[in-house]
């Protein structure tokens, strides 16, 4: 490889580690202010945005299993952030509710890391979007990730647990 080659290869590399270390930064940051990881307070935000959801629709919305999303949904129960309800409707079917706590836990949660990049990301010209997509599509396959169960919240952790890596 030449000199220019491997100057590229170190800069891709950089900005990968700083996108890595900006998610570990944001996580701890989170876990400190509200004792969440950036998923399940993902998962908090959108029961809160809805009057109410099911499992299943909240793992259409964030691309990933039903699984899952029962494992994130069980942590914010546990810490009385949700509830889940039967379905007046239909009793056989659950729906996820989020407590008068899970509200405040939002209101004091900081700017999530997502966000501020959906913000930036939209402020962008639609072939700028296309150009970003398709790179970063590319390292995903690059790096044999195209086949990962993941959701577009901006972690370094197992989402299906809800644990981020980054640890206080």
């Amino acid at each position: 490889m030449t000199t220019r080659a491997n100057d590229r290869t170190d800069d891709s590399l950089i900005a990968l580690r700083r996108i890595l270390r900006a998610t570990e930064l944001f996580a701890r940051d989170l876990a400190h202010a509200v004792g969440l990881t950036p998923t399940q307070l993902r998962v908090l935000q959108i029961v809160a945005e809805k009057s109410s959801t099911t499992p299943k629709t909240l793992a259409n919305q964030m691309g990933v299993s039903q699984a899952t999303v029962t494992a994130l949904v069980d942590k914010l129960v546990q810490r009385a952030l949700v509830e889940r309800i039967p379905s007046e409707q239909d009793r056989r079917q659950i729906n996820v509710v989020a407590t008068a706590q899970g509200h405040e836990r939002l209101a004091d949660a900081p700017d999530a890391l997502q966000q501020r990049y959906v913000q930036a990301f939209s402020r962008l010209a639609d072939w700028e979007q296309a150009q970003l997509v398709s790179s970063l599509e590319r390292v995903a396959d690059m790096l044999d990730a195209q086949d990962l169960d993941a959701s577009p919240v901006l972690t370094v952790g197992d989402i299906s647990t809800g644990k981020s890596l980054a640890k206080k």
